[in-house]
């Protein structure tokens, strides 16, 4: 097991030992340090996902943004295009399905899927964080392909990717592979720091 693959491993360990009690006062906690950002409030157009695995749960969030009229938006898994996300329309009538990992998400089609570069705010699930940015997802690679694309390399900060974590998620330093794609900032319970300025 590589050193990356045991990091993995532990930390999911850490997450779903989690109590509920203690999952929902991290998911509040995470509610009160974001709704009254201005990084939040800016964002219009916001993509989410279903907590699965221990993750922070970003729901009370997208409860709040859909109560505001934003548009919200899901990931859902698109083998017929490089294994990239794509992401369809959140409402409160949504209907779900579980994918290959378990994970609910919307049907692809209908509707027609909204351009990942659309969006201004991606909250953004990972395994693991240093406070540079780097992130270690779950190893599919799936949001590393769906943004690594040119509007984020010419520095233009559309979407934001705010990744979602419990605090003790940080690590010391992510070892970065060359396709990895960085954060632009980082929430948790205890608080939100921002690597990029928000365009």
């Amino acid at each position: 097991m590589t050193a990356r693959a045991r990091l993995r491993a532990s930390i999911r360990q850490q997450r779903t030992a989690l109590s509920d009690a203690e999952h929902q006062l991290h998911a509040d906690q995470l509610y009160q340090h974001l709704v009254p950002h201005k990084l939040f409030q800016r964002s219009r157009r916001i993509a989410g996902f279903i907590a699965n695995d221990g993750e922070i749960d970003p729901q009370p969030l997208l409860n709040h943004a859909l109560e505001r009229g934003y548009h919200c938006f899901l990931p859902v898994l698109n083998q017929l295009h490089g294994n990239r996300l794509w992401f369809a329309p959140l409402r409160d009538d949504t209907p779900l399905a579980s994918n290959r990992y378990g994970i609910p998400e919307p049907p692809l089609f209908p509707p027609q899927p909204t351009p990942a570069w659309s969006i201004d705010l991606v909250l953004t699930p990972l395994v693991a964080f240093d406070q540079l940015g780097g992130r270690i997802g779950m190893g599919g690679g799936f949001y590393d392909r769906t943004f690594n694309h040119p509007k984020r390399s010419l520095n233009r900060q559309r979407p934001f990717l705010l990744g979602l974590a419990h605090a003790f998620q940080q690590v010391d330093r992510v070892e970065l592979n060359p396709w990895d794609v960085m954060l632009d900032g980082i929430a948790t319970e205890e608080g939100i720091t921002l690597f990029q300025k928000p365009s």
